[in-house]
């Protein structure tokens, strides 16, 4: 039996600089920043040591019908703004609701209605409890809630693998789709963790940026003087399908998902292999799937969240399986421009590498101050061209957990 290829037929995206994806593909290569100063009661009331994130450029609840958004947390929100586009950006597929998958991802899922809910149970007791509290705050409430919304009938499966999960779950569809489990899956990834407990927890582990003056240029991955990462909110989605399903219906076709790598450090909860070896495996594994050898790979997305550890680890695993040739390949770190949307950010991050292998260009890196030596990545502040012939990208993300996905995308 012939394995079937795999296609992306449509794009969405709500992030910290585009309310679109093409709006946020647009905003990129502009070189926008989306984070800011927050301007919220809470950062002064508990004097939060960071008072900046990228926040959604554009809030769901003003985009979605009043009655849906009010039974949403605003991960699951953001969600479906994402999805809605992707699905109308693909034609709105025709398939049996049987054949219909969902594998979406969260990190943290409905955190903001579970903290809500235990403010309004200490203050005004247990009967003020909203009825809808836990489904609208369980991690799987975005992925259930798309499967009702679409009528998906094949599965909906959700991924929690900290920053590496909304990967994870493009791979996953990667998988159930080669193995016939269905013809279409919504993929992606969804996540509205800027609380000021989190705020407050990630800066207590000095894993947050606390440039607070300066919160545009706090994100700079590879640069020497980088302090952390910048939290982001946001979601993106894939629509992904069989090639035969596709072309039979005379869709168009964004990219080839070709490889996915999915592997675990077991070094430590919150720092990765400082050698790189899990990440490494995970990127190989996906050039294995793909067929491809690591000459064949012409664009990066890294998964480059500014902090000290993290960068130089992700160059050093990279060097494992492309050796000095790491140093000619085009990276982007577009996180430097949206921030780190957590459970979210893997799938951003790939709408951004197929449009990087669609338009022939890699997206620039914004903050790049003094390079790192340790971090030669080839980062530019401008855009790159990636040149003519097949086009191959990989998208890498590593998560809390000692998780480690990477996807290739191919042009053809």
């Amino acid at each position: 039996m012939t394995t079937p290829r795999i296609v992306v037929t449509g794009i969405g995206a709500s992030s910290p600089i585009g309310g679109t994806a093409p709006e946020s593909w647009s905003a990129l290569l502009g070189g926008a920043s989306g984070t800011h100063t927050l301007q919220h009661d809470w950062v002064e009331q508990y004097q939060l040591p960071v008072t900046f994130a990228a926040e959604g450029l554009v809030r769901p609840d003003t985009v979605l019908a009043r009655p849906v958004a009010k039974r949403l947390d605003p991960s699951s929100q953001f969600a479906m703004v994402a999805a809605q586009e992707a699905w109308a950006d693909a034609g709105a597929p025709e398939v049996e609701p049987e054949r219909l998958g969902v594998d979406f991802a969260t990190g943290i899922g409905g955190l903001w209605t579970l903290l809500d809910a235990w403010d309004t149970l200490r203050e005004k007791g247990p009967r003020r409890v909203m009825p809808m509290t836990v489904p609208m705050l369980m991690p799987n409430a975005a992925a259930g809630n798309l499967s009702l919304h679409f009528g998906a009938r094949a599965y909906a499966r959700t991924v929690a693998s900290a920053c590496a999960s909304s990967t994870e779950s493009i791979v996953n569809a990667f998988e159930h789709l080669r193995a016939g489990l269905a013809d279409v899956v919504i993929a992606g990834g969804t996540e509205s963790a800027i609380h000021p407990l989190t705020m407050a927890a990630f800066a207590s582990m000095q894993a947050l940026s606390r440039r607070n003056d300066d919160p545009e240029h706090a994100s700079r991955p590879g640069s020497i003087d980088r302090d952390g990462f910048v939290m982001g909110e946001g979601s993106a989605v894939l629509i992904m399908e069989t090639e035969e399903h596709a072309k039979a219906r005379g869709a168009k076709i964004y990219a080839y998902v070709v490889g996915g790598g999915v592997t675990a450090d077991s070094y430590h909860i919150t720092a990765n292999d400082p050698e790189g070896h899990g990440a490494a495996r995970a990127v190989r594994m996906a050039l294995e799937v793909a067929d491809a050898s690591p000459e064949d790979v012409t664009h990066i997305n890294a998964h480059a969240t500014s902090t000290p550890v993290g960068d130089p680890n992700e160059y050093q695993a990279l060097k494992q399986v492309f050796g000095d040739r790491v140093d000619e390949i085009p990276v982007s770190a577009t996180k430097a421009s949206t921030g780190h949307l957590l459970g979210g950010t893997g799938a951003l991050e790939a709408v951004f590498s197929i449009y990087a292998i669609g338009n022939r260009i890699a997206p620039p890196t914004i903050n790049i101050t003094t390079p790192d030596p340790e971090v030669p990545f080839r980062l530019s502040g401008d855009t790159v061209p990636l040149g003519g012939g097949p086009q191959l990208a990989i998208s890498n993300s590593f998560g809390f957990g000692g998780h480690n996905a990477v996807v290739a995308f191919s042009s053809e």
